[in-house]
């Protein structure tokens, strides 16, 4: 069974149609990845599967019981507000510190419990963010473009670091990005939005679809070729995405 079936979804914002007809499946331990231009509607469909907006028309079934974590594109906090990493961790859960430790060794930042959140680079707040995503063992990621602000080295690191997260828990991803070029080489399965779905498929059958070009312009076939080169670097020692070819 799907953790997340969305169903001939469409959701209607300041009297506008935003999403039409859009039905997508999310499956254990997947990682699937949601692109599309600014406008496309990606933020109302996460925004209808978590419950923050009504679909207009459709349905969306989550999995009985299932455990969501939330990476949200920018979270803002006052750089004069003293507040460690630990404490900002356990505002909303009453957690311990062991989870709290935990969840920073999973997103990839051990040492941080003790920093204050305001001394923190971009890269670390944002896995800071995904750390406390985690601290619940969620059996879904939502990531809302978690990397905006970072360069491409570290959008590259904070997504090895998804799929390394991915891989020790089952946990299944659903995200949206921005950053084709780097997010090809992480996703199971791509899906082209645009107020509806245009194209959906490997990243390989997404990146030389004409709708995708459409969008998105033909300096995208770069975006193919990075995915390829880490595919194949990957395959050195790795066959699980072989069917992508």
């Amino acid at each position: 069974m799907s953790l997340i079936a969305v169903q001939n979804l469409a959701v209607t914002y300041g009297g506008r149609r935003v999403l039409n007809d859009v039905s997508l499946t999310l499956d254990p331990g997947e990682i699937v990845t949601i692109v599309g231009p600014n406008g496309s509607g990606k933020t109302s469909l996460f925004r209808a599967i978590i419950g923050a907006t009504d679909a207009a028309k459709g349905n969306i079934s989550l999995q009985p019981g299932l455990k969501i974590g939330y990476v949200p594109q920018r979270l803002h906090i006052d750089p004069t507000l003293p507040i460690t990493v630990e404490r900002f961790m356990r505002l909303t859960e009453r957690v311990s510190r062991a989870r709290c430790a935990e969840a920073l060794v999973s997103a990839g930042v051990p040492d941080l419990l003790k920093r204050q959140m305001a001394q923190l680079s971009g890269g670390q707040f944002q896995r800071v963010l995904l750390a406390r995503a985690l601290i619940n063992r969620p059996d879904v990621l939502l990531l809302d473009e978690a990397t905006q602000g970072l360069d491409q080295p570290g959008s590259a690191a904070f997504y090895q670091q998804i799929e390394t997260v991915c891989r020790k828990t089952g946990c299944a991803v659903l995200m949206i990005s921005h950053e084709l070029h780097v997010v090809m080489s992480a996703s199971d399965r791509v899906i082209c939005l645009n107020g509806h779905i245009c194209c959906e498929g490997t990243p390989a059958v997404v990146a030389s679809a004409p709708e995708y070009r459409a969008l998105f312009g033909i300096g995208t076939g770069g975006a193919l070729a990075l995915y390829r080169h880490h595919h194949d670097h990957d395959h050195d020692h790795s066959h699980s995405h072989e069917a992508a070819e």
